[in-house]
């Protein structure tokens, strides 16, 4: 299945272009088919960065349609919605240059309501935005246009054009924006404001080219975007489950859900640590114990396909608390290794976990388990007692 959906978009967008293509008499900026292929560039930008693309497109939109036009011009394009929007981006561009220097645990509450606003307009964008770039290409003729080139007699086929192209292009921008918001993920994970700059400037790079070579060449613009629709697809299980987990640690933190939230006393919801048994890592799934009390992970791929069973290797299992996530840990000799990830809700409840399932104990990882050492190590040895 993933195979053949591949094989059809490459040969859906490929043939959009081959429509401009065909032309040989216009330029290529003129020719029916480049406005296909410039709103497939178009497309790939505004899923990279939603509110950026959508807001600038917006501003362009409005700037070049006559005054008494602009009523007509959809919400995206009208000044109540892109001038806040762009002084949003703004804002977030001040932060992200002179935040560098700030410290992460000031930095990072402002890197979540980014990455809260960016999968919030990502959605927006996906039905809204989407489908309109895609049927101002239609009304330009790009479909008669490549119909033509394949030797079709000229015919309305506008209903063909609607259930197949607008549709794939709107599953192409969710795997593009899957992709650019799990790199938001990574960048509130990390506990470093060198590694997100470095990956919020990979970003804004890759928009960068996107929009060089689309202003070069409409097709190479659309070549380029094709391969990275095609890169996110290819990733799209890996940063669905990223975002997924962004998504479900965004709500425990911005909720205080630890405040309210109690373990049930048999299934818990968390997530796989490491690959298992060819279960990839952050699988979401249910922890519960079958009837020779060993741990099994019941999830679902995709959240909806249907349920599957991990049994986890047979081991000493304990929970790690770190400083500010926690884990199930899988004990080997001296050194733990991470099993499961407990999402933010489960923050002082870790000896809940330890008597539900069973396990050896709640102990120190990562840099708690540092400062644990280093407090024990110039801790003052107790005195031996006079007699």
């Amino acid at each position: 299945m993933k195979k053949s959906l591949c094989i059809l978009i490459t040969t859906l967008f490929l043939l959009s272009s081959s429509s401009g293509l065909a032309e040989t008499k216009p330029a290529p900026s003129q020719a029916p088919g480049a406005a296909l292929a410039q709103q497939i560039s178009l497309l790939t930008g505004v899923a990279i960065t939603p509110l950026l693309g959508t807001s600038g497109y917006g501003l362009y939109k409005w700037w070049n349609t006559p005054p008494e036009q602009r009523a007509q011009l959809p919400w995206f394009a009208q000044m109540w919605f892109w001038l806040p929007a762009l002084l949003l981006v703004t804002l977030c561009f001040i932060k992200d240059t002179a935040g560098s220097a700030l410290p992460t645990v000031v930095k990072k509450p402002f890197d979540v309501l980014e990455a809260l606003e960016n999968k919030i307009s990502g959605l927006v964008a996906t039905g809204a935005v989407v489908p309109f770039l895609m049927l101002m290409a239609k009304d330009t003729g790009a479909p008669q246009a490549m119909l033509s080139s394949l030797g079709v007699a000229a015919a309305d086929f506008a209903w063909l054009y609607n259930i197949f192209v607008i549709p794939i292009s709107m599953v192409a921008f969710f795997f593009v924006f899957l992709a650019s918001n799990a790199i938001n993920v990574l960048i509130i994970l990390s506990p470093f404001t060198t590694v997100d700059a470095a990956l919020k400037g990979a970003r804004l790079a890759l928009l960068g080219t996107i929009t060089v070579s689309a202003l070069a060449n409409p097709w190479v613009g659309a070549a380029w975007a094709l391969f990275l629709i095609l890169g996110s697809y290819f990733v799209a299980g890996w940063s669905f489950r990223l975002s997924h987990y962004g998504t479900v640690y965004l709500w425990d933190f911005l909720t205080f859900r630890s405040k309210r939230f109690k373990p049930n006393p048999t299934r818990n919801r968390m997530f796989l640590g490491r690959r298992i048994n060819k279960v990839p890592a952050r699988t979401y799934g249910t922890l519960g114990c079958d009837e020779n009390g060993a741990l099994v992970l019941k999830y679902r791929p995709w959240l909806l396909l249907n349920p599957r069973v991990l049994v986890l290797p047979a081991g000493n299992y304990a929970v790690g608390k770190g400083l500010v996530n926690s884990e199930v840990v899988t004990i080997e000799g001296e050194k733990t290794r991470t099993a499961l990830l407990l999402p933010p809700r489960y923050r002082d409840h870790e000896a809940a976990l330890v008597k539900i399932y069973g396990l050896t104990d709640v102990r120190p990882i990562g840099l708690s388990a540092a400062a644990k050492w280093v407090k024990d190590f110039f801790a003052r040895k107790e005195e031996p007692v006079v007699a």
